[in-house]
C-alpha cells in the first residue's frame, strides 16, 4: 500500500507541477498573441489528446516534464497571414516574459499554497535542545540539554526549523558562527560553532543531529528495532529498560548509545530491565563509518518521550496580510538557500551526495503525504520552489538558457547565429545528462545504503 501511496503521491505532484509550469508559459504566450499549437503534459506518445479551438492537449506517455509548443518558423513553414503570431517574429521582450512566466507561475503556486498553509494557522516546533549527544561538536562547544536557541549570528530563531536551514547555511559557507542560547534558569549564552573542517557530506537535512543536537527527548528505554539488527538478534525487545554495557552504567540513551558506537566488531554485553528483571545478552555491534572512522551500530532507535516533544509545540495564527507576508519570506527564503547551496555544490563546500533525483523525489512524495495533507503540500512548495529555481539556471535547453540568449541578443543588437544557439543546446543537454546520472546514482546509493 505504501508504494501505492508514494505512486499516486509523486504523479499528482508532478501532474500539479508542470501543468502549473506549462501554464504560465501559455497563458503569457497568449496574451503576447502568439499561436500555441500543442500543451502537453509529459513528453514521447500521447496517450490521451483532444482539441479545443487552436490548442491540441494532450497526456503523454513520460511523466517528467512537459511543453508548450508554439508557431515558430525554425521548427516549421509559418503561413505569411499568421507571420505576426509566430514566436520568432516576436520582439524580445515577449520572448523573455512567455520564457520567465514558466518558473514564476511555480513560485507563484508556492506562494499561493504557503498563503494558505499560514491563513489556516500553524504550529511550529521551539528549538529547545532536548539531548546533546556526548563527546559531539555541540557537547564541546558547550550546549547543553534544555537550552532553547535564540539567535543565529545576530538572527532571531523562531522555531526548530529556522534552526536547521541556518544550520545548514552557514555550515555551506565554511563559517563560524554564534548561537545565542538561553538557559533553563532563564540565563543567555553565547556559544560558538566553527565549520571551517566540516565533512562536505554533513550538510544536510540531518546536520544538526549530526552536530549532536536535537530536539528529541528520549526515554531511558530501547525503542523500534531493526528485525535483523545485532540487538534484536540478541533478544533484545523494544521497551527493555536500559541499565549497562560491559557492566558500566548507562541510565540514559546518549551514554548508551556512545557505549555502543565505541564497540564496532567487539562482542559486548548488554544489561537491560524487562518487566523490573535483569536480562543480559551479547551483541556484536556492527561495524560501520562515521566520516573518517568506525563506529559500532546495533539496530537499536532511543524511544521518543512523545509528551515533551508535543510540549514543544506553539500555536501560531496569521492575519491575511501577515499570512501573505510569510508567504513571500518563506519562498524567497527557501529559493535564495536553494542557489546558496548550488553555487556552494559548484565550489566544492557542499558534497553532490545532496543531490536527489525522481526516486528520492518520489519517496518524500509519499511519505509527505503518509504524514497530512500539510506536510504534502508544504513538500509541493518546496519542490515547485525547486523547479522554478533550475529552471532559471543559465544553461541551454533550459528556460533560464533562452533568457541568456536573449540578454546576449539586446546586447549585440541581433539574435545569435544558428550555430552559436545549437552548440549551447548540445552543452546544455550534456550538463542536465550529467546531473541526472549523478542524482539517479545518489538515490540508488541511499536505497541500497538504507
Amino acid at each position: 500500500m505504501s508504494i501505492l501511496i508514494t505512486l499516486l503521491a509523486f504523479a499528482v505532484a508532478i501532474g500539479i507541477l508542470v501543468t502549473v509550469h506549462e501554464f504560465g508559459h501559455y497563458w503569457v504566450a497568449k496574451r503576447c498573441g502568439v499561436k500555441v499549437l500543442t500543451f502537453s503534459i509529459g513528453f514521447g506518445k500521447p496517450l490521451l489528446r483532444w482539441q479545443r479551438g487552436e490548442v491540441q492537449w494532450q497526456l503523454a506517455a513520460i511523466p517528467l516534464g512537459g511543453y508548450v509548443r508554439m508557431l515558430d518558423e525554425r521548427e516549421a513553414p509559418v503561413p505569411a497571414a499568421e507571420l505576426n503570431r509566430a514566436f520568432n517574429r516576436q520582439s524580445v521582450g515577449k520572448r523573455m516574459a512567455i520564457v520567465v512566466a514558466g518558473p514564476l507561475a511555480n513560485f507563484l503556486l508556492a506562494i499561493l499554497v504557503y498563503w494558505a498553509i499560514f491563513l489556516n494557522g500553524v504550529e511550529v516546533l521551539i528549538p529547545r535542545l532536548g539531548s546533546i549527544e556526548p563527546n559531539s561538536i555541540a557537547a564541546k562547544a558547550g550546549f547543553l540539554t534544555g537550552d532553547t536557541i535564540v539567535a543565529i549570528d545576530r538572527e532571531s530563531v523562531n522555531s526548530w526549523a529556522e534552526a536547521r536551514l541556518g544550520l545548514i547555511e552557514r555550515a555551506a559557507a565554511k563559517a563560524s558562527i554564534q548561537v545565542e542560547v538561553v538557559r533553563p534558569n532563564g540565563g543567555t549564552v553565547s556559544r560558538t560553532l566553527d565549520f571551517a573542517d566540516i565533512d562536505n557530506e554533513w550538510i544536510d537535512g540531518d546536520l544538526a543531529g549530526r552536530l549532536g543536537m536535537s530536539i528529541a527527548v528520549y526515554r531511558n528505554e530501547l525503542g523500534p528495532l531493526l528485525t535483523d539488527g545485532a540487538a534484536a538478534v540478541a533478544g533484545l525487545k523494544q521497551g527493555d529498560r536500559l541499565w549497562k554495557v560491559e557492566d558500566k552504567p548507562t541510565p540514559d540513551w546518549n551514554s548508551f548509545a556512545a557505549a555502543v558506537r565505541a564497540r564496532p566488531n567487539l562482542p559486548t554485553h548488554i544489561s537491560v530491565l524487562r518487566a523490573g528483571q535483569p536480562v543480559e545478552v551479547r551483541v556484536v555491534p556492527k561495524s560501520v563509518q562515521d566520516g573518517d572512522k568506525a563506529v559500532g551500530r546495533i539496530g537499536a532507535a532511543p524511544a521518543l518521550d512523545m509528551d515533551a516533544i508535543h510540549a514543544l509545540n506553539k500555536p501560531v495564527q496569521y492575519g491575511v496580510i501577515s499570512a501573505l507576508g510569510q508567504a513571500l519570506h518563506q519562498t524567497w527564503a527557501t529559493s535564495a538557500l536553494s542557489l546558496k547551496m548550488m553555487w556552494r555544490m559548484l565550489l566544492g563546500n557542499v558534497s553532490v551526495k545532496q543531490l536527489s533525483g525522481p526516486v528520492a523525489i518520489a519517496g518524500y512524495a509519499g511519505k509527505s503525504a503518509q504524514y497530512g495533507l500539510r506536510a504534502y503540500l508544504e513538500f509541493l512548495c518546496l519542490i515547485s520552489i525547486s523547479l522554478g529555481v533550475m529552471n532559471l539556471l543559465p544553461v541551454p535547453v533550459l528556460d533560464g538558457g533562452h533568457l541568456m540568449y536573449y540578454f546576449a541578443e539586446i546586447l549585440r543588437g541581433r539574435p545569435l547565429s544558428e550555430r552559436a544557439m545549437e552548440l549551447g543546446q548540445r552543452v546544455g543537454v550534456g550538463l542536465l545528462a550529467a546531473l541526472m546520472v549523478v542524482a539517479v546514482f545518489n538515490d540508488l546509493t541511499r536505497l541500497v545504503g538504507g
